[in-house]
């Protein structure tokens, strides 16, 4: 028996089906970041303030968590594929009004409606691992989603920005509207159905056990839910295993996010001084280092989990590297000038150690309930990329007009961010779980 697959499932069809939500998932982090390569020309055009692009990169978030709660529970009861083809219909029709706008209102209402399109292209394909594969093969498959969503935010940067002078921005979001439709396609073939997906399930008694499919023990199953399996969020929301991590996934991991996919860009043109075009190339390479270090996560977390490694173990041990460069960047601004593409590169890969929580939290539950414990999480992480965004701008908008200069307005925005960031990993220590 192949140990990455469930008996039934087999290894072409499990390769086959991970490609097609991967690719669902590629498009949707290209949609994500975009907005941080479109941002001169969308400033230019339409007039925007740091608040008002901050607003409207973060649209897509807000819109993305919105979704979370009524996603879970309709991911465990009607299953992934029908949830996931569902919602890129909505995106389909989000990309083509944007491309369609002619104001800020119509770009904010069509990047909220983004958000809830594409808010299923993670969540449906990690409840499926969590049915399908065995317990190595879910860590391995979540980091592998996450590298195949790093390449999504490659394809953002220099990609687009070469396209942008032959077609345009709008004929960009419509070529993706296009493929998001061929996406849904694919995952209409290769993906089974919630009946076909009854027969792949053998975790019939998790609840019952504590155990996690196909015998493993990298977490055990959360005591609290041992009883009716029918507590739903109650039960999730109440966890301490869940609590715990809940403050760094908010503030921590999603004001990477938020970092990652529009702050740092800007920062780079207007505390570092980088051109549009050497901007975008270094955001390439942040990618790209995003990519690989998925790669890598996917490629040896089954073995640090045989080890004892788990996530919050490596959260705590790999976080204050992650934390010191962000408060490196917002004490020396500009003057670390040409190096602050690889600070920022750094502080993005060193943070990836914050995204194992979330395939850690999807295994701390029963499989009838992982549906709802990891768009719980995603709420979580995508309120704070919102919140993160926005907040950001709205700070550099008031530093400035406190007679701050730009360069030290951002570096006064990032300063405060660095002690959120800082409070929520203190509480991620202090929590105490089973």
């Amino acid at each position: 028996m192949n140990p990455l697959v469930l008996p039934s499932l087999g290894r072409s069809r499990a390769i086959m089906l991970f490609l097609a939500f991967a690719f669902a998932y590629f498009l949707s982090t290209l949609i994500r970041a975009v907005t941080a390569t479109l941002a001169p020309t969308l400033v230019q055009e339409f007039a925007l303030s740091a608040g008002e692009l901050g607003l409207l990169a973060g649209a897509y978030f807000l819109g993305f968590a919105l979704t979370q709660l009524p996603l879970g529970a309709w991911l465990d009861r009607l299953g992934p594929k029908r949830v996931v083809l569902g919602f890129l219909s909505v995106a389909v029709l989000a990309c083509v009004a944007f491309a369609s706008a002619s104001g800020f209102a119509e770009l904010l209402l069509a990047r909220l409606l983004c958000g809830v399109g594409l808010s299923a292209c993670l969540m449906a394909p990690l409840t499926g691992y969590r049915r399908w594969y065995s317990t190595g093969a879910q860590m391995r498959a979540s980091s592998w989603m996450l590298m195949t969503g790093a390449l999504g935010m490659v394809a953002s940067t220099l990609p687009v920005q070469w396209l942008l002078p032959l077609v345009g921005w709008r004929s960009v979001f419509l070529l993706l509207g296009v493929l998001l439709a061929g996406s849904m396609a694919l995952i209409a073939w290769q993906v089974p159905t919630q009946t076909e997906s009854s027969g792949l399930d053998v975790e019939p008694d998790a609840a019952a056990t504590g155990q996690l499919v196909a015998g493993a023990s990298a977490i055990p199953a959360s005591p609290s839910l041992n009883g009716d399996m029918r507590t739903g969020y109650a039960a999730v929301w109440r966890d301490p295993y869940f609590r715990s991590l809940a403050s760094f996934g908010f503030v921590g991991y999603g004001g990477m996010v938020a970092i990652q996919t529009l702050w740092a860009a800007p920062w780079l043109v207007h505390v570092a001084g980088y051109s549009a075009a050497k901007a975008s190339s270094a955001m390439f390479w942040l990618n790209v280092a995003m990519l690989l270090a998925f790669m890598v996560w996917g490629w040896i977390n089954p073995w640090l989990t045989r080890k004892g490694w788990k996530a919050k173990r490596l959260m705590a041990w790999g976080l204050p590297v992650h934390i010191a460069l962000l408060a490196l960047m917002a004490g020396a601004g500009g003057h670390l000038g040409t190096y602050s593409g690889l600070m920022w590169t750094l502080f993005c890969v060193t943070g990836t150690v914050g995204s194992l929580a979330q395939p850690a939290v999807g295994m701390a539950f029963p499989a009838a309930l992982a549906g709802r414990a990891l768009s719980s999480f995603n709420l979580l992480i995508f309120s704070g990329v919102f919140v993160v965004q926005w907040g950001v701008g709205l700070l550099i908008d008031g530093l400035h007009a406190l007679g701050w200069a730009t360069a030290v307005a951002y570096q006064g925005a990032i300063g405060v961010y660095a002690l959120g960031v800082l409070a929520s990993y203190v509480h991620l220590l202090r929590a105490k779980t089973p």
